[in-house]
Protein backbone atom coordinates (compact mmCIF):
# COMPACT_ATOMS: atom_id res chain seq x y z
CA UNK A 1 0.00 0.00 0.00
CA UNK A 2 1.27 3.45 -0.86
CA UNK A 3 0.07 6.64 0.73
CA UNK A 4 0.61 10.34 0.19
CA UNK A 5 2.34 12.19 3.00
CA UNK A 6 1.76 15.91 3.44
CA UNK A 7 3.82 18.06 5.80
CA UNK A 8 2.23 21.41 5.06
CA UNK A 9 0.28 23.80 7.27
CA UNK A 10 -2.99 22.86 8.95
CA UNK A 11 -4.62 22.54 12.34
CA UNK A 12 -2.57 21.37 15.31
CA UNK A 13 -3.34 19.93 18.72
CA UNK A 14 -5.04 22.60 20.82
CA UNK A 15 -2.56 21.90 23.66
CA UNK A 16 -0.06 19.20 24.65
CA UNK A 17 -1.82 15.90 25.46
CA UNK A 18 -2.38 15.74 29.22
CA UNK A 19 -0.61 12.42 29.73
CA UNK A 20 2.43 13.63 27.80
CA UNK A 21 3.29 16.14 30.52
CA UNK A 22 6.30 15.44 32.75
CA UNK A 23 8.92 17.43 34.66
CA UNK A 24 11.04 14.90 36.57
CA UNK A 25 14.54 13.88 35.48
CA UNK A 26 14.49 10.13 34.91
CA UNK A 27 18.14 9.82 35.98
CA UNK A 28 19.10 6.87 33.82
CA UNK A 29 22.56 6.76 35.41
CA UNK A 30 21.03 5.71 38.75
CA UNK A 31 19.53 2.54 37.24
CA UNK A 32 22.74 0.53 37.18
CA UNK A 33 22.47 -0.59 40.80
CA UNK A 34 20.31 -0.24 43.87
CA UNK A 35 23.19 1.66 45.45
CA UNK A 36 22.63 4.51 43.01
CA UNK A 37 18.99 4.79 43.93
CA UNK A 38 19.75 4.29 47.61
CA UNK A 39 21.57 7.62 47.69
CA UNK A 40 18.24 9.38 47.24
CA UNK A 41 15.92 6.88 48.95
CA UNK A 42 16.05 8.54 52.37
CA UNK A 43 14.54 11.76 50.98
CA UNK A 44 12.34 9.96 48.46
CA UNK A 45 8.58 9.77 48.04
CA UNK A 46 6.54 6.72 46.99
CA UNK A 47 3.46 6.63 44.77
CA UNK A 48 1.26 3.66 45.65
CA UNK A 49 -0.72 2.17 42.74
CA UNK A 50 -3.29 -0.61 43.07
CA UNK A 51 -3.83 -3.49 40.62
CA UNK A 52 -6.30 -1.43 38.58
CA UNK A 53 -3.97 1.53 38.16
CA UNK A 54 -5.60 3.68 40.82
CA UNK A 55 -3.77 5.94 43.25
CA UNK A 56 -4.82 8.37 45.94
CA UNK A 57 -5.37 11.96 44.79
CA UNK A 58 -5.96 14.66 47.38
CA UNK A 59 -8.57 17.40 47.42
CA UNK A 60 -5.89 19.74 46.06
CA UNK A 61 -5.60 17.48 42.96
CA UNK A 62 -2.08 16.41 43.96
CA UNK A 63 -0.83 12.86 44.27
CA UNK A 64 -0.74 11.68 47.88
CA UNK A 65 2.74 10.22 48.29
CA UNK A 66 4.39 8.39 51.20
CA UNK A 67 7.91 8.87 52.61
CA UNK A 68 10.15 6.21 51.09
CA UNK A 69 11.69 5.39 54.49
CA UNK A 70 8.26 4.12 55.60
CA UNK A 71 9.00 1.10 53.38
CA UNK A 72 12.51 0.38 54.69
CA UNK A 73 16.00 1.84 54.99
CA UNK A 74 16.90 0.92 51.40
CA UNK A 75 14.93 0.81 48.14
CA UNK A 76 12.46 -2.05 48.11
CA UNK A 77 13.31 -4.69 45.43
CA UNK A 78 9.76 -4.12 44.15
CA UNK A 79 10.11 -0.34 43.86
CA UNK A 80 10.62 1.37 40.50
CA UNK A 81 12.47 4.68 40.26
CA UNK A 82 10.34 7.21 38.40
CA UNK A 83 12.76 10.13 38.51
CA UNK A 84 14.18 12.99 40.55
CA UNK A 85 13.10 16.59 40.97
CA UNK A 86 14.62 19.17 43.33
CA UNK A 87 16.76 16.44 44.95
CA UNK A 88 13.66 14.40 45.80
CA UNK A 89 13.44 10.95 44.25
CA UNK A 90 10.06 9.53 43.27
CA UNK A 91 9.31 5.82 43.31
CA UNK A 92 6.30 3.61 42.60
CA UNK A 93 5.12 0.51 44.41
CA UNK A 94 2.20 -1.80 43.79
CA UNK A 95 -0.16 -1.92 46.75
CA UNK A 96 -2.53 -4.74 47.68
CA UNK A 97 -4.92 -2.11 48.95
CA UNK A 98 -8.18 -2.00 47.00
CA UNK A 99 -8.44 1.56 45.75
CA UNK A 100 -12.18 1.30 45.08
CA UNK A 101 -12.99 4.09 47.48
CA UNK A 102 -13.24 7.85 47.49
CA UNK A 103 -10.01 9.62 46.65
CA UNK A 104 -8.49 6.77 44.64
CA UNK A 105 -8.61 7.45 40.90
CA UNK A 106 -7.03 6.11 37.73
CA UNK A 107 -5.51 8.06 34.85
CA UNK A 108 -8.75 8.18 32.89
CA UNK A 109 -10.71 9.80 35.69
CA UNK A 110 -7.97 11.72 37.45
CA UNK A 111 -5.20 12.37 34.94
CA UNK A 112 -6.67 15.67 33.75
CA UNK A 113 -6.74 16.99 37.32
CA UNK A 114 -3.01 16.55 37.94
CA UNK A 115 -0.27 19.08 37.38
CA UNK A 116 2.59 18.40 34.97
CA UNK A 117 4.81 16.70 37.56
CA UNK A 118 2.13 14.41 38.98
CA UNK A 119 0.72 13.50 35.56
CA UNK A 120 4.15 12.33 34.41
CA UNK A 121 4.79 10.41 37.63
CA UNK A 122 1.50 8.52 37.55
CA UNK A 123 1.62 7.79 33.82
CA UNK A 124 5.11 6.30 34.18
CA UNK A 125 4.19 4.41 37.35
CA UNK A 126 1.11 2.79 35.82
CA UNK A 127 3.01 1.76 32.69
CA UNK A 128 6.06 0.36 34.49
CA UNK A 129 4.15 -1.53 37.17
CA UNK A 130 1.78 -2.98 34.58
CA UNK A 131 4.73 -4.25 32.55
CA UNK A 132 6.25 -5.92 35.61
CA UNK A 133 2.95 -7.69 36.30
CA UNK A 134 2.99 -9.29 32.83
CA UNK A 135 6.73 -9.92 32.38
CA UNK A 136 7.42 -12.36 35.20
CA UNK A 137 8.70 -15.09 32.87
CA UNK A 138 11.31 -14.99 30.13
CA UNK A 139 9.95 -14.82 26.60
CA UNK A 140 12.85 -17.01 25.36
CA UNK A 141 13.26 -19.86 27.87
CA UNK A 142 10.26 -19.45 30.17
CA UNK A 143 12.27 -19.14 33.41
CA UNK A 144 11.30 -16.65 36.10
CA UNK A 145 12.60 -13.09 35.81
CA UNK A 146 13.58 -10.61 38.52
CA UNK A 147 13.61 -6.82 38.61
CA UNK A 148 16.90 -5.06 37.95
CA UNK A 149 18.02 -1.50 37.14
CA UNK A 150 15.67 -0.08 39.83
CA UNK A 151 12.64 -1.37 37.96
CA UNK A 152 13.61 -0.49 34.38
CA UNK A 153 14.50 -4.03 33.31
CA UNK A 154 14.02 -7.68 34.26
CA UNK A 155 16.71 -10.38 34.14
CA UNK A 156 16.00 -14.03 33.37
CA UNK A 157 17.09 -16.50 36.04
CA UNK A 158 17.61 -19.15 33.36
CA UNK A 159 19.40 -17.63 30.35
CA UNK A 160 20.44 -14.31 31.97
CA UNK A 161 18.66 -12.34 29.24
CA UNK A 162 17.52 -8.82 30.09
CA UNK A 163 14.09 -7.62 29.03
CA UNK A 164 12.95 -4.00 28.96
CA UNK A 165 9.53 -2.34 29.25
CA UNK A 166 7.33 -2.81 26.20
CA UNK A 167 5.65 0.05 24.36
CA UNK A 168 3.15 -0.80 21.64
CA UNK A 169 2.85 1.94 18.97
CA UNK A 170 -0.66 2.78 17.81
CA UNK A 171 -1.79 5.41 15.33
CA UNK A 172 -4.80 7.64 15.92
CA UNK A 173 -6.00 9.80 13.07
CA UNK A 174 -8.45 12.65 12.66
CA UNK A 175 -9.95 12.40 9.19
CA UNK A 176 -11.66 15.48 7.78
CA UNK A 177 -13.06 16.40 4.41
CA UNK A 178 -10.65 19.33 4.24
CA UNK A 179 -13.49 21.71 5.04
CA UNK A 180 -16.12 21.62 7.80
CA UNK A 181 -16.73 17.93 8.50
CA UNK A 182 -14.82 15.36 10.53
CA UNK A 183 -15.21 11.58 10.41
CA UNK A 184 -16.00 10.00 13.79
CA UNK A 185 -16.88 6.44 14.77
CA UNK A 186 -17.86 4.43 17.80
CA UNK A 187 -17.03 0.94 19.00
CA UNK A 188 -19.82 -1.31 20.31
CA UNK A 189 -18.23 -1.53 23.79
CA UNK A 190 -18.04 2.24 24.35
CA UNK A 191 -20.44 4.20 26.58
CA UNK A 192 -23.65 5.38 24.95
CA UNK A 193 -23.18 8.20 22.39
CA UNK A 194 -19.36 8.10 22.65
CA UNK A 195 -17.67 8.83 19.31
CA UNK A 196 -14.00 9.37 18.57
CA UNK A 197 -11.41 9.46 15.82
CA UNK A 198 -10.08 6.24 14.32
CA UNK A 199 -7.13 4.32 15.74
CA UNK A 200 -5.27 1.02 15.44
CA UNK A 201 -2.02 -0.76 16.24
CA UNK A 202 1.03 -0.64 14.00
CA UNK A 203 1.89 -4.01 12.49
CA UNK A 204 5.34 -5.55 12.00
CA UNK A 205 7.15 -4.13 8.98
CA UNK A 206 4.69 -1.25 8.61
CA UNK A 207 5.38 2.48 8.59
CA UNK A 208 3.21 4.79 10.67
CA UNK A 209 1.74 6.44 7.57
CA UNK A 210 0.92 3.10 5.98
CA UNK A 211 -0.77 2.03 9.21
CA UNK A 212 -2.96 5.15 9.15
CA UNK A 213 -4.09 4.42 5.60
CA UNK A 214 -4.68 0.71 6.29
CA UNK A 215 -6.57 1.15 9.57
CA UNK A 216 -8.96 3.75 8.19
CA UNK A 217 -9.66 1.68 5.11
CA UNK A 218 -10.25 -1.43 7.22
CA UNK A 219 -12.42 0.29 9.81
CA UNK A 220 -14.66 2.50 7.66
CA UNK A 221 -13.78 1.62 4.04
CA UNK A 222 -12.44 4.96 2.83
CA UNK A 223 -9.09 5.99 1.39
CA UNK A 224 -7.19 8.94 2.86
CA UNK A 225 -4.53 11.36 1.65
CA UNK A 226 -2.57 14.25 3.10
CA UNK A 227 -1.37 12.21 6.08
CA UNK A 228 0.65 14.31 8.53
CA UNK A 229 1.88 13.96 12.10
CA UNK A 230 0.35 15.93 15.00
CA UNK A 231 1.84 14.66 18.26
CA UNK A 232 1.92 11.73 20.67
CA UNK A 233 0.76 10.61 24.08
CA UNK A 234 1.60 7.62 26.29
CA UNK A 235 -1.53 5.57 26.96
CA UNK A 236 -0.62 2.89 29.52
CA UNK A 237 -3.77 0.78 29.11
CA UNK A 238 -1.75 -1.33 29.28
CA UNK A 239 1.30 -0.06 27.34
CA UNK A 240 0.42 1.91 24.22
CA UNK A 241 1.98 5.02 22.71
CA UNK A 242 -0.63 6.91 20.72
CA UNK A 243 0.82 8.65 17.64
CA UNK A 244 -1.56 11.30 16.36
CA UNK A 245 -2.09 12.07 12.68
CA UNK A 246 -4.42 14.05 10.46
CA UNK A 247 -5.66 13.05 7.01
CA UNK A 248 -8.26 13.96 4.40
CA UNK A 249 -10.95 11.79 2.80
CA UNK A 250 -13.80 12.21 0.32
CA UNK A 251 -17.03 12.85 2.24
CA UNK A 252 -19.05 11.43 -0.65
CA UNK A 253 -17.30 8.05 -0.46
CA UNK A 254 -19.52 5.36 1.13
CA UNK A 255 -18.71 4.45 4.72
CA UNK A 256 -18.42 0.73 5.41
CA UNK A 257 -17.98 0.14 9.18
CA UNK A 258 -15.98 -2.96 10.02
CA UNK A 259 -18.31 -5.68 11.25
CA UNK A 260 -17.99 -6.27 14.99
CA UNK A 261 -15.43 -3.46 15.41
CA UNK A 262 -17.20 -0.26 14.39
CA UNK A 263 -20.84 0.08 15.39
CA UNK A 264 -21.39 3.39 13.59
CA UNK A 265 -19.38 5.93 11.61
CA UNK A 266 -20.53 9.34 10.45
CA UNK A 267 -19.39 12.71 9.23
CA UNK A 268 -20.00 15.46 11.80
CA UNK A 269 -20.15 19.19 11.10
CA UNK A 270 -17.80 21.57 12.89
CA UNK A 271 -20.72 23.37 14.57
CA UNK A 272 -21.86 20.13 16.20
CA UNK A 273 -18.34 19.47 17.49
CA UNK A 274 -18.14 22.99 18.94
CA UNK A 275 -21.48 22.48 20.65
CA UNK A 276 -20.32 19.14 22.06
CA UNK A 277 -17.14 20.79 23.38
CA UNK A 278 -19.26 23.39 25.17
CA UNK A 279 -21.52 20.64 26.56
CA UNK A 280 -18.62 19.26 28.65
CA UNK A 281 -19.43 15.58 28.28
CA UNK A 282 -23.18 15.74 27.72
CA UNK A 283 -24.42 14.34 24.38
CA UNK A 284 -25.21 16.73 21.54
CA UNK A 285 -27.10 15.38 18.53
CA UNK A 286 -26.39 11.85 19.78
CA UNK A 287 -22.69 12.61 20.12
CA UNK A 288 -20.45 12.55 23.20
CA UNK A 289 -16.75 13.36 22.72
CA UNK A 290 -13.81 11.41 24.20
CA UNK A 291 -12.60 12.43 27.68
CA UNK A 292 -10.31 15.45 27.94
CA UNK A 293 -7.39 13.34 29.16
CA UNK A 294 -7.09 11.64 25.76
CA UNK A 295 -5.11 12.80 22.74
CA UNK A 296 -8.29 12.21 20.72
CA UNK A 297 -9.99 15.09 22.54
CA UNK A 298 -7.01 17.39 21.91
CA UNK A 299 -7.08 16.48 18.21
CA UNK A 300 -10.81 17.06 17.84
CA UNK A 301 -10.70 20.37 19.72
CA UNK A 302 -7.67 21.52 17.73
CA UNK A 303 -9.46 20.81 14.47
CA UNK A 304 -12.82 22.30 15.52
CA UNK A 305 -11.35 25.57 16.78
CA UNK A 306 -9.06 26.13 13.78
CA UNK A 307 -10.03 28.00 10.68
CA UNK A 308 -11.21 25.71 7.86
Amino acid sequence: MTCEVFAGAGFQLDSPPLLSRSTVDRREELRESLDGGAKLWHTGKVVLVDAKGRTQIGEDSRLIVQPAVDFGDRPSPNAVLLGVEDDVSYWALRTDHDGAQEGWRDLRSGGALLNDTDAGLLTTAVGLLGWHDSARYCAVCGAATTRVRVGWARRCSGCDREEYPRTDPAVICLVSDGEDHVLLARQPIWPQYRFSVLAGFVEVGESLEACVAREIQEEVGVEVSGIRYLGSQPWPFPRSLMLGFAAVADRDAPLVPADGEIEEARWVHRDTILAALDAEGEPVDGLRLPPGVSIAYRMIKGWATSKP
